[in-house]
């Protein structure tokens, strides 16, 4: 797979999934807080950002860059700065929560903890769909943090079709046992 750990799920009330990673980055939290809340930052890895209100209750439209024009309007609905960002983004993606911690090496600040939850609505699908897209973002994060960020015009879907088969397979229900 990749060294983006696999990410976690739950599902409650029949179509409300909670999607859990927790990504340890060797980058400082600085690094790692602009890559995550500012419009540079996001587009590198993610999305482009505009406009980004950096504020509790600020606006937020996310531009997907493989999608042509793709809007997803929403809201900032947590914000601690260097710590937590979230943004509440139209029924598909629900609340996407970032939240940042000193990474475990000495005094903390050469590595950063991201812990990311995703909280959105959705058939079964929806949620292996989201768990291989933001694994293959994550896997986006790390290269742009190293130095190389996405180049849109180059991504493919092939990285996330093999992701969605690996969290499909893992949520398949073990066999039925006939002795």
């Amino acid at each position: 797979m990749s060294e983006i750990p696999r990410g976690r799920s739950e599902t409650h009330d029949g179509d409300t999934h909670l999607l859990r990673f927790t990504v340890e980055l060797p980058h400082p939290p600085s690094e790692v807080w602009t890559a995550v809340t500012t419009p540079e930052g996001l587009a590198r890895w993610l999305c482009a950002a505009d406009p980004l209100e950096p504020r509790l209750g600020g606006r937020v439209v996310l531009h997907r860059l493989t999608s042509g024009d793709t809007e997803d309007p929403g809201q900032v609905t947590a914000w601690d700065p260097e710590s937590v960002a979230e943004y509440t983004v139209d029924p598909t993606h629900g609340r996407i929560r970032f939240h940042l911690e000193p990474g475990p090496g000495p005094g903390g600040d050469g590595s950063t903890v991201l812990r990311f939850t995703n909280e959105l609505r959705g058939p079964p699908e929806h949620r292996l769909d989201r768990l291989a897209a933001w694994h293959d973002h994550f896997e986006w994060l790390a290269r742009a943090l190293d130095g190389h960020p996405a180049d849109w015009r180059q991504r493919t879907s092939e990285r996330w079709l093999h992701l969605r088969g690996l969290y499909e397979r893992d949520a398949a229900r073990w066999p039925k046992w006939e002795p």
